[in-house]
């Protein structure tokens, strides 16, 4: 079994690191086509995706490829990359002199990133909005977005 291993080392140090996601590569059939089970995880999300790679060509290429393909075939289900995703455009509305986002307007997985990155950070109560605890400050939200939160 091949296990690729997302590790992010703070500051390039590695004392802080810690594993962000994993692949499990499995060959499940032997041979010169070979068939991989692979199963992709999270930290937080756990299982995000699983697949077979059926009659993958060993030798033919580095292990690279096959990592490449296992990740697109759990990803996607074909052996090809997903659109790349676009930038987060969160609108920022403004209550009185106060600029928030709304929770609800983030999508996944940023959201739930970033709610635990504001866990324990002051964060607005907007009277007006229709779910008034449901919103952070927007400049906490463009510090997560540059990495300084």
């Amino acid at each position: 079994m091949l296990k690729v291993t997302v590790e992010i080392w703070p500051g390039g140090h590695e004392n802080g690191r810690r594993s962000l996601a994993a692949a499990d590569i499995g060959r499940v059939i032997n041979g010169a086509l070979a068939d991989y089970r692979v199963e992709l995880h999270e930290d937080g999300q756990g299982g995000i995706g699983s697949a077979g790679l059926l009659d993958y060509p060993r030798y033919s290429t580095t292990v690279w490829d096959l990592v490449a393909r296992a990740i697109a075939v759990a990803l996607t289900g074909k052996e090809e990359l997903p659109p790349r995703p676009r930038k987060l455009d969160v609108p920022v509305h403004v209550a009185g002199n106060i600029p928030y986002i709304r929770l609800r307007e983030i999508p996944e997985p940023a959201r739930s990133l970033f709610q635990k990155r504001i866990a324990y950070s002051t964060r607005p109560l907007i009277e007006e909005d229709p779910m008034p605890m449901d919103c952070a400050y927007s400049w906490d939200w463009f510090d997560f977005l540059a990495g300084d939160r």
